[in-house]
C-alpha cells in the first residue's frame, strides 16, 4: 500500500530539520528512498539548511557548489560542520561539510545574498503540457511501466513526498537513442510550512532527481539496466526567483556531453506561469558493463 503523501511530507520536512548540536556543527538523519547508500538529494538539501542557518535570515541562498566524496552510510547520522568564510556587507559565504564515521562524505561551498533589486530578465520555458493532463510517476507504474524493473519501480515509488511528473514517458518503452532532453514537472505532495530553508530545501532534494540520468537518453540505457553504473560527482544550484515547492515546478534538463566515463547534465526550473527560479549542473560517473 502506498505511504499517504501527507505523512510522507511532513517526514521529508522532518528530515531537512536537522538537529543543531553545537553552533556550527549539526546532525542529520537519514532516509532511504531504495538506494543501498544514502540519496545525494538529501545530503545536499541537509547541508544548504545548516548554511542557511548560520547566516541572517534577510540572507537566502543565491548558489552552491558540492562534491560527492564519499557514499553516505544509510543506517548513521550525518555530522554538518558549518565554516564562515564571510560576511561582507552583502553576500555571506559558507563552507560545509558533511561528516560520517570520521571522514568527509560531501563538501559545500554556498553563497547568501540580501535581497536588492536590479536588471531583470529570464529564459522563456519549453512549450511542454501542463502537469493537469500528466499522469504522476505513481500512476504510470501502476500502468504502463508495471513490466519495468522492480528496482526501476520501486525507485519511482519511494518517492511519496514529491509528485513528479514526465513529460515523455517513451524513452521508458522503448530502447531508442534520443536527444539527451527530459522534461518532468513536480512538486511536494502536500502543503508546506511557509519556511524559507523548507522550500529551497524541498528543490535542492529534489534537483538530484533523474539530472544524471538525463545522459542516459543519448545512449538508449534506463537507470534500472544492470551494466549501468552511475554516482553523482558534483552538483551545481543557481536560485534565481522566489517559488513555491508546493506548486508546480517544471525541471527542464539536458546533457551536453558524455566521454571518459563521465556525463554532464543541466536543469532549468521554472514556475507554471514560465518564471525561471533556479538552474543546476552536475556531472557524474556513467559506466557501462
Amino acid at each position: 500500500m502506498s505511504e499517504d503523501p501527507k505523512n510522507a511530507v511532513s517526514r521529508l520536512v522532518a528530515l531537512l530539520d536537522i538537529e543543531r548540536i553545537e553552533e556550527t556543527l549539526f546532525r542529520g538523519q537519514s532516509g532511504s528512498v531504495g538506494f543501498r547508500r544514502v540519496f545525494g538529494g538529501q545530503v545536499l538539501a541537509q547541508a544548504l539548511v545548516a548554511g542557511l542557518r548560520s547566516v541572517a535570515p534577510e540572507r537566502s541562498v543565491h548558489s552552491l557548489h558540492g562534491y560527492f566524496i564519499l557514499s553516505g552510510d544509510l543506517g548513521r547520522p550525518i555530522i554538518y560542520e558549518v565554516e564562515n568564510l564571510r560576511d561582507g556587507g552583502s553576500f555571506s559565504t559558507r563552507r560545509v561539510k558533511a561528516i560520517q564515521h570520521g571522514k568527509v562524505i560531501f563538501v559545500m561551498v554556498a553563497s547568501f545574498h540580501r535581497s536588492e533589486e536590479g536588471l531583470d530578465h529570464g529564459a522563456v520555458m519549453p512549450d511542454v503540457p501542463s502537469p493537469s493532463e500528466l499522469k504522476s510517476g505513481h500512476e504510470l507504474f501502476r500502468g504502463k511501466f508495471a513490466n519495468l524493473p522492480q528496482s526501476m519501480q520501486r525507485f519511482w515509488k519511494r518517492f511519496h513526498s514529491i509528485d513528479f511528473r514526465p513529460v515523455d514517458i517513451s524513452r521508458y518503452m522503448d530502447r531508442r537513442r534520443r536527444k539527451p532532453v527530459q522534461h518532468i514537472w513536480f512538486k511536494a505532495a502536500d502543503v508546506l510550512p511557509d519556511k524559507l530553508e523548507v522550500h529551497v530545501g524541498l528543490l535542492a532534494y529534489a534537483s538530484d532527481f533523474a539530472l544524471l540520468e538525463t545522459a542516459l537518453v543519448a545512449h538508449g540505457k534506463l537507470l534500472s539496466d544492470p551494466d549501468v553504473r552511475l554516482a553523482s560527482l558534483d552538483h551545481a544550484l543557481w536560485f534565481h526567483r522566489p517559488f513555491r515547492a508546493d506548486q508546480w515546478l517544471l525541471y527542464s534538463l539536458d546533457s551536453p556531453s558524455s566521454s571518459g566515463a563521465r556525463g554532464f547534465c543541466r536543469g532549468q526550473i521554472f514556475t507554471e506561469d514560465g518564471k525561471l527560479v533556479a538552474s543546476s549542473a552536475q556531472e557524474g560517473l556513467m559506466r557501462i558493463g
